[in-house]
């Protein structure tokens, strides 16, 4: 038997240290949970802004000729049709269907893209990418080391980004969701992407490792008259929740087809040609797959991952995310389910530690914020 490695720690774990954050082991790497309390973090980026450090994503460029076409072929989306500066959400599929990773591809030019994985699926998106390569005229290279990613979140989050010291060249007044622009920090290349994972407008800005600190402290310094706080991950988990989004290895993983997840729009059958998926993706899923629904229930007792879902005294479904939601004040999960259940109004139960707890199916999202 051997040790486990040690988690690898971000470009800003000194800056969260000091900051007195509370660290977790997350997808391999040790990342701030919380530094003040979940709820006051969660609450300020619903009404004003937190900052987040993710710079635990991976993210991968792919260059060449071929750079379209190939990933036209090797995801579920048609990248081919996205333009210079846009980002689009898309799914890396296996030959069965099932979601290796879901990421956001950004087109840099008409031969360059930029990939951005999840931290705990690094390794099998890159080697998924290589392999898919072929003989396609392209390049792949992983960069996850040598860049940070921070995020901006939050109401008052342009205003924040705008204010900031050292940032040059960013058009953020003309910058659309899931667009990006390019421009410097202290001299240094600076991506902007607006994009986020939280329900609320916000910004990622992508910078070289070693100067992760110094627009983190500029960030903070620039947020400070709009009310920014740092926020962990525990926030970043229920905001996420409640703006309906998925998480890997919670909703998303390889046992599940995108139909199931609701997710199906994000497969074009449509496109010309092969892909990796496109054969299992138009069988679809089998009669009687279960389906991802959103669940409420009154009261305070959330049901949590892997908690049970009953029609009655038959079970029929499970909890994939839950918690008392923040915003709302009230408990909210999502849950796969067997099809003939997901019908919004649908009344069912949760097992919450042996006691069944009424819940009702609700569409996705919980919460929206409004334009």
């Amino acid at each position: 038997m051997t040790d486990a490695p040690d988690p690898r720690q971000s470009p800003l774990h000194d800056v969260h240290a000091a900051a007195g954050a509370s660290f977790t082991d997350f997808a391999g790497w040790l990342m701030p949970v919380r530094y003040s309390s979940d709820l006051a973090e969660h609450h300020a980026v619903r009404t004003s802004a937190g900052i987040f450090d993710i710079s635990h994503m991976a993210e991968i460029v792919v260059e060449g000729p071929d750079a379209a076409a190939y990933l036209d072929f090797a995801l579920a989306g048609k990248l081919s049709a996205v333009a210079i500066g846009q980002a689009k959400y898309s799914l890396l599929l296996d030959t069965s269907g099932g979601i290796i990773d879901d990421l956001v591809v950004y087109r840099k030019g008409d031969d360059s893209f930029f990939v951005v994985a999840n931290a705990g699926n690094r390794a099998p998106v890159a080697e998924a990418l290589e392999h898919r390569a072929g003989e396609f005229d392209v390049t792949v290279v992983d960069q996850s080391d040598e860049i940070s990613l921070i995020a901006v979140q939050g109401p008052r989050s342009r205003e924040i980004v705008a204010a900031t010291a050292g940032i040059s060249g960013v058009e953020l007044d003309s910058l659309k969701y899931y667009w990006s622009t390019s421009g410097t920090f202290n001299g240094l290349p600076l991506m902007v992407g607006r994009t986020g994972y939280t329900g609320e407008d916000g910004f990622e800005l992508y910078i070289q490792a070693d100067a992760a600190a110094d627009l983190w402290a500029a960030l903070t310094a620039a947020g400070e008259p709009f009310g920014l706080v740092p926020a962990g991950l525990a926030s970043r988990d229920t905001l996420r929740l409640e703006a309906g989004m998925p998480l890997y290895g919670h909703e998303l993983g390889l046992d599940t087809l995108p139909v199931q997840a609701g997710l199906g729009r994000v497969v074009n059958l449509k496109k010309d040609g092969d892909f990796v998926g496109r054969q299992a993706s138009e069988t679809g899923a089998p009669e009687g797959a279960r389906v991802l629904v959103g669940l409420v229930s009154d009261g305070k007792r959330a049901g949590r991952a892997g908690y049970a879902v009953f029609d009655g005294d038959t079970e029929v479904g499970t909890i994939t995310s839950g918690a008392l939601s923040p915003t709302l004040g009230y408990p909210i999960a999502m849950a796969y389910v067997d099809p003939a259940l997901n019908a919004p109004g649908t009344e069912l139960a949760i097992d919450v530690r042996g006691s069944r707890v009424a819940a009702s199916v609700v569409s996705l999202p919980f919460y929206k914020r409004e334009a």
